[in-house]
């Protein structure tokens, strides 16, 4: 069995989990746009592809696929996941399995603004968001607020905003952005994994945020929560995700507000593979054709993650 990683960039965990995972029955085969990504030289081998949005981007990524016998293929960058998705039958058509969910969810995840009408459509808690400034005003929410695009990942352009003044100020400086309520309480993280097979939630790993640091969980430690995992369970299932997923949410009060959906490895999950759950392993379940059982909350509580610098000195 062969994978296929692309855009993997700084996520050297992920590549050598699934080389880990292979042993010496498959290879694990990297892309990036640049040299310069360190996950590339995790990699039995690796490719230097162009940007996602070049004009012949999937047609080259197809011929890697057929070059290398590919049988499963995943993006860790969200603005790759819609693509793929729509290319999904390509895939197939080749021996390779899009590893995530459809175009269209893969698209809702990717705009903020959309991923809060649904939530909010659903009846599920979550931060009131605005693209309108008069909607905001007429709302009298109190601040501080948060401006940040409505798309947009890894924290980047998010500001906070104390007073209208300067909420209008940021909203103003550029295009696509949103308001968006604040939420003081607990942000967790949700690593969990939707079987391709069947649909079904198999597995969920939570963890307390501690420290972030660009976008990413640096500091973090695992706990349980009954309420939090049914929540998930049905919010995932409703929705419709496949594969592995990533959810910020935050507990407020005792309740839980459903953030963000990242329908692929978060920067975090390392923390739930260390603690015994293997999302990369029910992957090569599925792609086998065999469907994974249930281990939701098959880990210990209290276990922290801590992350730390590292270097990788090579030619290249």
């Amino acid at each position: 069995m062969n994978i296929l990683i692309l855009s993997c960039g700084t996520r050297n965990k992920i590549v050598s989990y699934f080389k880990k995972a292979l042993g010496n029955a498959g290879n694990v085969i990297a892309t990036d746009m640049s040299r310069m990504a360190p996950a590339l030289y995790e990699a039995d081998r690796y490719y230097i592809v162009p940007g996602i949005t070049d004009a012949g981007y999937i047609d080259g990524i197809i011929d890697i696929c057929l070059k290398e016998k590919i049988n499963g293929v995943l993006s860790l960058i969200d603005p790759e996941l819609s693509i793929l998705a729509e290319h999904a039958d390509r895939f197939e058509a080749v021996g390779a399995t899009f590893i995530g969910s459809s175009f269209e969810l893969c698209e809702i995840c990717l705009n903020k603004y959309e991923m809060y009408k649904w939530l909010d459509g659903h009846g599920y808690k979550c931060a009131r968001s605005f693209v309108d400034f008069s909607e905001f005003l007429d709302s009298r929410i109190e601040y501080p607020v948060f401006i940040k695009p409505v798309k947009g990942s890894a924290s980047i352009g998010i500001s906070r905003a104390d007073d209208e003044r300067t909420a209008r100020f940021l909203f103003d400086q550029r295009e696509g952005m949103m308001i968006q309520e604040f939420l003081d309480g607990q942000e967790i993280g949700a690593d969990v994994y939707v079987d391709m097979i069947s649909g079904e939630v198999v597995s969920i790993f939570t963890k307390k945020k501690l420290v972030m640091r660009s976008g990413e969980t640096d500091k973090a430690v695992s706990f349980k929560d009954s309420k939090l995992f049914d929540l998930i369970e049905k919010f995932v299932k409703e929705a419709g995700f496949r594969g592995q997923i990533d959810i910020d949410i935050f507990e407020v009060d005792g309740d839980f507000y459903i953030s963000e959906v990242n329908p692929r490895f978060g920067g975090g999950y390392p923390h739930a593979y260390e603690c015994g759950c293997d999302h990369i392993r029910m992957i090569m379940e599925n792609l086998s054709g065999r469907i994974n059982e249930r281990k939701i909350g098959c880990y210990d509580d209290g276990i922290v993650m801590m992350k730390y610098n590292d270097v990788m000195i090579r030619r290249i």
